[in-house]
């Protein structure tokens, strides 16, 4: 599901979130590439896309109404700036920014209140499997690669970063939010996109358009049908990162979230993706993706990113003991592994 923009982005820029950061760019204002067409139903078929949240953000409206489709669009990806301005921890002086900077953040949005919430909760679920408190370790891991892909740590590197690590530490009320241990940070990447995604469906079906595909990079939501009777159809890219579909999902009223490594490592050896176990920064899902499908992006990004550093067996068994969840992992090898209901429910 990744693209050849967001490759590059990543790349670049050195992404260590588990799917693009959520930072603004220059390109956004650039990149605007819309389209309008009346479909057999009489419908018309509004497609926009724009560079947002590190990669390319496309919006799929259906409408009797030209200017209707048009007009929600728009506002769903207004709504998707003015979130993304609150989770960006890369601007100085968004509120992410400033916790952690700081340590102690007060007057909190009500948004990042509520992702800071269900981070903690997701936490809690996955036995801290998910954690946003990682950065530590990836801006460790970052800082010491050199460009052949080599990592000069010692052990005392990795234990002083590891120990800042634990959501544990992280206190979040309405009153404020604040960390009990000094030089701790976090990184909301890992759910945060899912959320903004969530809330931008939202305001398209608050303005008339129940009937829409939202595209995020590894992120998508799918609310009604693309035709009378017919649900979404979206195709999985392989592992690989040649191009080609790993697997097509039926989705209606449903979202789907792929975390993979194929190319977010830090070591020549791909012993360390975006995505590191919390207790010694190894990936365990090595040069596979994995996919989730949820009833929300903001569960198929936080359930991904929790999978993806657990072995496949653990993977398939903490989504399927998940309400309405369904995964699939996909080895470089060609190699297939899914929850029980995965075919059933929403595979092809």
């Amino acid at each position: 599901m990744e693209n050849a923009v967001r490759r590059s982005f990543v790349k670049s820029f050195g992404d260590i979130g588990s799917k693009a950061a959520l930072i603004a760019h220059p390109l956004g204002a650039a990149m605007k590439l819309a389209d309008t067409l009346r479909i057999g139903d009489r419908r018309y078929k509004h497609t926009e896309t724009r560079f947002l949240m590190g990669t390319e953000v496309s919006i799929v409206a259906l409408h009797l109404s030209k200017d209707a489709a048009h007009h929600a669009a728009e506002l769903a990806f207004l709504e998707i700036e003015r979130l993304s301005a609150i989770f960006d921890r890369h601007q100085p002086g968004t509120p992410v920014s400033h916790l952690n900077e700081t340590g102690k953040l007060s007057d909190v949005a009500p948004e990042l209140y509520e992702v800071m919430g269900r981070a903690q909760a997701y936490y809690h679920l996955s036995n801290g499997a998910f954690d946003s408190t990682v950065l530590p370790v990836l801006e460790m891991l970052k800082k010491n690669r050199d460009p052949e892909g080599r990592l000069m740590l010692s052990q005392s590197d990795f234990d002083d970063a590891l120990g800042l690590v634990g959501a544990d530490s992280v206190n979040v009320c309405k009153n404020g939010i604040s960390f009990s241990k000094s030089s701790m940070a976090v990184t909301l990447d890992g759910i945060g996109r899912g959320y903004i995604v969530d809330r931008a469906s939202d305001m398209l079906s608050a303005n008339g358009v129940e009937n829409h595909l939202i595209i995020a990079g590894g992120d998508i939501r799918a609310c009604g049908e693309r035709s009378p009777g017919q649900p979404w159809l979206v195709a999985i890219e392989e592992s690989s990162g040649n191009g080609g579909s790993t697997a097509v999902v039926r989705l209606k009223n449903a979202a789907v979230s792929t975390s993979r490594g194929h190319e977010y490592y830090f070591d020549a050896e791909r012993a360390r993706y975006h995505v590191p176990n919390f207790k010694n920064a190894i990936s365990a899902c090595q040069g596979v993706s994995l996919s989730v499908v949820a009833p929300t992006v903001m569960e198929a990004d936080a359930l991904s990113t929790a999978a993806f550093v657990m072995n496949p067996k653990e993977a398939i068994s903490f989504i399927n003991a998940q309400k309405q969840s369904e995964c699939l992992i996909s080895r470089s090898s060609g190699v297939k592994l899914h929850s029980p209901n995965w075919e059933a429910k929403v595979g092809i």
